[in-house]
């Protein structure tokens, strides 16, 4: 039986069994390693909810939440999870992995440890390499977790990054009005009216920093900002910058903006910044801090100047990003990115529906059904509606357009992703909010 099939079956015997925990679990797992981690994660979210002190089924969201790129919600399970004396192996495992990833690397070396030292069975030598495991003085030093570059060892150059040219403008984007017109002001405007702007010895560049919930729109408005302009785009992800080889991860930093520079006019886009920038009164070693140290004088523009260069950077933790790069000149913008309202979810839905066959949707009416959905939740409504019409096309062999009712069916099935953010925002803007920073939350949430 193929893993569809399976899949299916088990989806069947739920419908007759709703509350068979070791049903719902096997469900969730198969669609784990059948690689569609959003659907497990909704099949783990219900099976947590009858059992919610279960490990395996905690192990296993925290797992689909690092495949679809939530790796803050799933540290947040994995170091609850680990305070426990008995937490798996694998959940160490795990931990090492989004610790590597978010640049902690001394952390992911001892949680790699706790891991093979419990399971030998988990050694991963790909993995240990580059946290810098094993290594002798014929390759490198360890130093914290990390190798000090050789001439043997270390990269002759970095690698170029992709220069995109978005053909998406900001009216492939739902809503978001009030954060378009900040760019348009800060980053679009100055590039069509550079001679009004020179007037005021007003430079051409700058940041913006947009903060928010996941799946709220923060990188498709990025590079909707690069198609707007028509100029270059650049997406930076953890992987582009962060090296075992100490001092490389600052090399890489640098080639980045180098690169943007020799393309502009060009936006640089940074996502989960909080990964390279994290505030550096938390940080234990130095490897970090030379990091942001680098980002900081890139920002300024210390050794070439940063004229026609725009950086946008996203996070969903704002409060774990250094406060040096709020000063002005820097992210002297930071804007708050909120769920979209009712309007904005009746546009994003006429979006998603292009091109495919739909008949007469009451778009406001499904827009009221997905309260507080991010984009993402609403791309999840589409595509369970589309999957149920697809089922029903295979069956009859005919295909039926997407309808109201199609769509109100998959928006019952789609909790809303938010909420979860929130919860922890909420803490943030009402005891850490130091000079109003959050205030944008407070108002959302009208606390």
């Amino acid at each position: 039986m193929s893993h569809d099939d399976a899949i299916r079956t088990l989806r069947e015997a739920l419908k007759l069994s709703p509350e068979n925990l070791p049903l719902r679990q096997h469900l969730a797992d198969m669609l784990l390693s059948a690689g569609q981690p959003q659907e497990a994660e909704e099949e783990y979210r219900r099976a947590l909810a009858m059992a919610p002190s279960d490990v395996a089924l905690q192990l296993g969201l925290a797992t689909a939440f690092s495949q679809q790129g939530k790796d803050s919600h799933a540290l947040v399970i994995l170091e609850e999870m680990l305070k426990q004396k008995n937490a798996p192996p694998r959940a160490w495992l795990l931990h090492a992995r989004l610790l590597f990833r978010s640049g902690e690397v001394p952390q992911a070396v001892t949680s790699y440890r706790q891991a093979i030292d419990r399971d030998p069975s988990l050694i991963d030598r790909e993995f240990a390499a580059r946290l810098g495991i094993g290594a002798s003085q014929a390759t490198g030093e360890v130093v914290e977790g990390k190798v000090r570059a050789s001439w043997e060892g270390a990269p002759d150059a970095p690698p170029e990054a992709t220069v995109e040219r978005p053909k998406i403008t900001f009216d492939d984007v739902g809503g978001m009005e009030t954060l378009k017109e900040e760019i348009r002001l800060k980053i679009i405007h100055p590039l069509t009216h550079p001679e009004l702007y020179k007037t005021y010895g007003k430079p051409i560049g700058g940041g913006i920093l947009m903060y928010g919930p996941p799946g709220c729109g923060k990188t498709h408005l990025a590079r909707a900002t690069a198609g707007e302009i028509e100029a270059g785009f650049i997406a930076v992800g953890i992987n582009d910058v962060l090296e075992m080889w100490i001092g490389n991860s600052e090399r890489n930093l640098h080639e980045l903006f180098e690169q943007a520079r020799r393309n502009r006019p060009c936006v640089l886009f940074f996502d989960e910044v909080d990964a390279l920038g994290a505030s550096r009164s938390d940080m234990r070693h130095s490897a970090g801090r030379q990091l942001i140290n680098q980002f900081l004088a890139e920002l300024d523009g210390v050794q070439s100047s940063n004229e026609g260069v725009l950086i946008l950077a996203a996070t969903n933790a704002p409060w774990h990003v250094d406060p040096a790069f709020r000063r002005p000149g820097r992210f002297d913008r930071i804007l708050f990115v909120p769920p979209p309202d009712a309007a904005a979810r009746d546009a994003i839905l006429r979006i998603l529906v292009r091109g495919k066959p739909i008949g007469e949707i009451d778009y406001a009416q499904v827009a009221k059904k997905a309260d507080a959905f991010s984009g993402a939740d609403l791309k999840a409504v589409v595509d369970v509606a589309i999957e149920h019409k697809l089922k029903d096309a295979m069956a009859t062999g005919t295909p039926k357009p997407l309808t109201t009712k199609d769509l109100l069916s998959g928006a019952a099935g789609v909790k809303p992703s938010t909420k979860e953010w929130f919860s922890t925002a909420r803490n943030y803007a009402l005891y850490a909010n130091q000079g109003g920073l959050y205030d944008d939350i407070l108002k959302y949430l009208k606390a």
